[in-house]
């Protein structure tokens, strides 16, 4: 499913989208907030956050249960700097609970975000109490306890989850991380663990462009995807997250994330007058032909306004996206499958072609090592096209051509190969970058 899904959404919400101040990382991670009724949503919808989403075609949605403030958006019985300690909704407000019911209610999948890296209310820096002594040596262990304590409530008070994401990982739980991984096994064993120095379901893509290099391989050699073997994971400027490794014995996918107000700026969360940060239309269409078009999932980080909605500008190109998305690929020229090295797409007649999609079926594993793309035009083939990786899914896009018939051509592939999808489209105005 996190392949097919091929685009998932983000929710990113916390204290300071409240203090109508440019969002500065460096100092929230260091900074507590004392005056924690500034949080005050009068008019929270989160029908319309997961509506907005779904509008977009997202499959499923995660949301910040916590992040660097350490503020929780639940019911929590074990950290009291969470709703419970607000006025807002008479301390009794959930919104990880509505957020959840109004995935279930648009059909979208439901996925928890975690921070315990970082946490300025209780002066956590990267999993660390500071100091070194008996005193900030128990303050460690508390720590510790509390996020386990989190984990557990917020892996079983709200049903099956999609996914549990730590931010930025969860830590060996041999140095200062929390031991989570066993938690989430027990009460979630259905939902993807990213991830610690023990796990991860599938990996980060390299960057927070919204998209992966070609060719991005679903396999991985190791079944961490970071906090060890750092050397070789992040070097050569994540070059193995980028680009997986075809020969890797661990199934995980890479993900490719990119906050929608990312255009010229990158805001995770929300800031006053920054709608000029919305990127364009055709931005995110290439967005989605360079992750899910290189068998990836595209991760678009939303973000709800101090009113508890999300803003209009934003719910706009959302739905933007979702629209194009339907129109121009939900009915392709001609589309066909076959378990051969060989697969000819019949068009008819000669008919103008300029993407072609081509997509393996993946719970046998990614068999194709190269192929080649050909198109029939005036009685002879000629090549389009060729490429190594094609997974969940391939989008190649071309120059516009006249074919009748397009062939794939498998040159090279470790078992029989197995496509489940080969497909033409025309799309107006799409062009190669």
């Amino acid at each position: 499913m996190w392949q097919d899904a091929e685009l998932g959404v983000v929710f990113h919400y916390d204290l300071h989208v409240f203090d109508n101040e440019v969002y500065n990382q460096a100092h929230n991670r260091i900074s507590p907030i004392l005056d924690i009724n500034m949080f005050n949503p009068e008019g929270l919808d989160t029908d319309q956050w997961v509506k907005s989403a779904k509008d977009a075609g997202a499959k499923f949605a995660i949301l910040t249960a916590t992040h660097e403030t350490g503020f929780a958006l639940y019911q929590s019985d074990i950290n009291p700097y969470s709703m419970k300690a607000l006025k807002f909704q008479d301390g009794k407000g959930d919104i990880v609970r509505d957020f959840v019911e109004s995935c279930r209610k648009y059909g979208l999948l439901p996925g928890i975000y975690i921070g315990i890296r970082w946490n300025s209310f209780f002066g956590v820096y990267d999993f660390k109490v500071s100091g070194d002594n008996e005193f900030s040596k128990n303050r460690q262990l508390a720590y510790k306890k509390m996020c386990e304590g989190m984990v557990k409530e917020l892996c079983t008070k709200y049903g099956d989850l999609f996914m549990i994401w730590f931010d930025g990982g969860a830590d060996d739980p041999n140095n200062y991380g929390a031991d989570v991984l066993p938690i989430v096994q027990k009460f979630q064993p259905k939902c993807l663990f990213y991830h610690n120095s023990q796990l991860a379901a599938f990996r980060w893509g390299g960057s927070e462009s919204g998209t992966v290099p070609y060719p991005c391989w679903a396999t991985f050699p190791y079944p961490f995807s970071h906090s060890a073997n750092q050397k070789i994971v992040y070097g050569n400027n994540f070059e193995l997250l980028k680009h997986g490794d075809k020969d890797g014995k661990y199934w995980m996918p890479a993900m490719s994330d990119a906050p929608l107000r990312g255009y010229k700026g990158h805001d995770w969360f929300w800031e006053p007058e920054s709608e000029h940060k919305i990127y364009p239309l055709d931005n995110l269409v290439q967005m989605y032909l360079k992750s899910a078009g290189r068998n990836s999932t595209l991760i678009l980080g939303l973000t709800p306004d101090p009113r508890g909605l999300m803003p209009d500008a934003d719910v706009a190109r959302l739905k933007e996206l979702g629209d194009f998305k339907k129109k121009h690929f939900s009915n392709p020229i001609a589309t066909t499958q076959g378990n051969r090295k060989e697969v000819i797409l019949n068009l008819d007649k000669e008919t103008l072609v300029n993407t072609i999609i081509i997509r393996e079926e993946i719970s046998q594993g990614e068999r194709v090592r190269a192929y080649t793309l050909s198109g029939y035009n005036n009685g002879s083939w000629s090549e389009i096209s060729n490429g190594s990786n094609i997974g969940n899914k391939r989008i190649e896009v071309i120059e516009s051509q006249q074919f009748s018939k397009v062939k794939l051509t498998i040159t090279e592939a470790t078992k029989p190969p197995m496509i489940k999808e080969f497909s033409a489209f025309h799309i107006e105005d799409l062009a190669i970058k």
